[in-house]
């Protein structure tokens, strides 16, 4: 039987003990906050229940034991906010499994890179799906011992309505992880964030560079600045504004500046994150789909449906595509 949340403090359901669910986990629990986790496999459900979470970086150190599960089945109570830190094809089947838990007031909050909110809205319904831009770091050391890598904030907001005291509510208890922004335009705030992930994401996972050494030459940078005009025009006919990215790239007037600041720009960027790996390129390492089609994938999709050219992001998504099926290798030369 589901028992009905009697409790002051809300419940909390999180789908996904990786590095953002499990950090997002141990803090709230931490603070006292009645967390389940559900994981994917039945052994780290039971070592994370058994031996707790450890969780270091900007948040500090925190160890606490968890209630984890790998099967919905066996939770008791009905959540107040479901907190989907999963990746986006995994986005359907996880709304599928959750929603027999919902009650009416249930919120939803989709933490997936890319654009699936919509999606997820014809699952678990309109009325309960909040987006959600999550503006910080993390990463897996071990099964259950997770790293904040970089501070940094939630985007919070509702498809086709402004906030409310629900929504209020839900940015009072993410506040206890990092500082939450209420947005009436998360769909822009979304979409910011998507094309920085399908230049770097993408790009980086057909190539197998670091961004750094994708940066120092033009081809690559070429090859951004064509990816993100493309998306410009598709948000423009989808008649959205996009914000600056992380509150610094305006891509509208790095689109109408000069050829010479464009690359200059592209340069430093890649030099001040040198290092950084793309996330679709670990999960092609690890034999995992990529999240290219909620990337470079919606832009190709949606400028279909308003009738805008998207030649580059659609043949980034058949390259990504061609590797995923292990017709074509991670190569440089992919780009010749």
């Amino acid at each position: 039987m589901i028992y009905p949340n009697m409790n002051k403090k809300p419940v909390i359901l999180i789908f996904g003990a990786g590095a953002v669910g499990g950090i997002m986990a141990g803090i709230l629990k931490d603070k006292g906050y009645d967390v389940t986790l559900i994981a994917k496999h039945e052994d780290l459900a039971k070592k994370i229940s058994d031996e707790g979470l450890e969780i270091s970086g900007y948040c500090g150190s925190i160890k606490t034991i968890i209630p984890t599960v790998a099967n919905v089945t066996q939770i008791r109570r009905r959540p107040d906010y479901v907190l989907l830190a999963i990746k986006a094809p995994d986005m359907p089947e996880a709304a599928k499994v959750i929603r027999p838990l919902l009650i009416e007031e249930s919120l939803v909050v989709s933490m997936q890179n890319g654009i699936v909110e919509e999606e997820l809205a014809s699952i678990v319904g309109k009325e309960r799906t909040v987006g959600c831009v999550t503006g910080w770091g993390a990463t897996l050391l071990e099964d259950n011992k997770m790293e904040m890598t970089s501070s940094g904030e939630f985007v919070i907001g509702y498809l086709d309505r402004q906030p409310d005291e629900r929504l209020n509510e839900l940015a009072s208890v993410l506040e206890n992880i990092l500082p939450v922004n209420q947005t009436d335009k998360i769909l822009e705030n979304l979409y910011s964030k998507l094309i920085i992930n399908s230049c770097v994401s993408t790009v980086g996972a057909i190539c197998g560079l670091p961004l750094g050494k994708m940066l120092r030459k033009k081809m690559y940078r070429s090859l951004f600045l064509d990816i993100i005009r493309e998306a410009i025009h598709v948000a423009d006919a989808m008649q959205i504004t996009v914000p600056d990215y992380a509150g610094k790239l305006n891509y509208y007037k790095l689109l109408k500046s000069s050829k010479l600041f464009q690359h200059t720009y592209l340069r430093l960027f890649g030099y001040k994150y040198r290092r950084l790996k793309s996330s679709s390129l670990q999960s092609l390492e690890r034999g995992k789909k990529t999240e290219v089609r909620y990337f470079n994938g919606y832009i190709a999709s949606k400028g279909m449906e308003l009738g805008v050219p998207t030649p580059v992001n659609s043949r980034m998504v058949d390259l990504v595509e061609e590797i995923e099926a292990g017709n074509r290798s991670i190569s440089p030369g992919n780009f010749n």
